[in-house]
C-alpha cells in the first residue's frame, strides 16, 4: 500500500511539473532563484559572476552555465517528498522532513552548480561527464540520505494513522 502511496505522488508531482501554466510561473522563476543565489555565492570568491533568469556568466571570460529544469533540484525534491509522504509519520514529522530535506538538496544543488560552472571553465569534457554521471547521482543519493536521516530521526512513538509505524 505504501509504494502505491509512493508512486501515485511521484507520478502526480511531476505531472504537475510538466504543467505550461506550473512550468512557466513556478518552475522557471524557481529556477532564475537558484541561479542567483548561486551566482550570489559564487560572487563571495569572483565578484565578475552574474546571473541573467536562468543563467550564470562570468563578465570576465564569457562562461556561462544555463541553468535547466532538471538542474534546479525539483526532480530530487519530488522523489523525497514521495517517500516522505508516503512513509507513515505524523503531519508534523512529514512537513519538518520536507523543510529540512528541501534546504538540504538546494544546498547541495548551489555547490553543483557553481562546481559545474568552474569544471566548465577548466575543461567541457569534464564539466559533462560531472554534469550528466557525478552530480546527477549525488543529488538523488542527498535525497535518498535525506531520508534515510529522517526516518532515523522520527519518534518511536510517531504513529500513523492507520497505526502501522513502530519506530526506526
Amino acid at each position: 500500500m505504501k509504494i502505491s502511496i509512493f508512486l501515485m505522488v511521484l507520478v502526480s508531482l511531476f505531472t504537475l511539473e510538466l504543467i505550461p501554466f506550473i512550468h512557466e510561473a513556478i518552475i522557471l522563476p524557481f529556477t532564475a532563484f537558484v541561479a542567483y543565489i548561486s551566482a550570489g555565492v559564487a560572487s563571495f570568491f569572483d565578484s565578475t559572476i552574474q546571473a541573467e533568469g536562468i543563467v550564470m556568466r562570468s563578465l570576465a571570460n564569457g562562461t556561462a552555465v544555463k541553468i535547466m529544469p532538471g538542474c534546479n533540484g525539483v526532480e530530487a525534491m519530488i522523489c523525497l517528498a514521495a517517500a516522505i509522504i508516503a512513509f507513515p509519520a505524523s503531519l508534523y514529522h512529514q512537513i519538518i522532513g520536507l523543510i529540512v530535506g528541501f534546504i538540504a538538496i538546494q544546498m547541495l544543488n548551489i555547490v553543483r552548480i557553481i562546481s559545474l560552472f568552474y569544471l566548465l571553465q577548466w575543461n567541457k569534457e569534464w564539466f559533462e561527464w560531472a554534469h550528466l554521471y557525478v552530480w546527477q547521482a549525488l543529488i538523488i543519493l542527498d535525497a535518498l540520505i535525506i531520508f534515510i536521516l529522517w526516518v532515523r530521526w522520527l519518534p518511536a512513538d510517531d504513529a500513523s494513522a492507520d497505526g502501522e509505524y513502530e519506530g526506526a
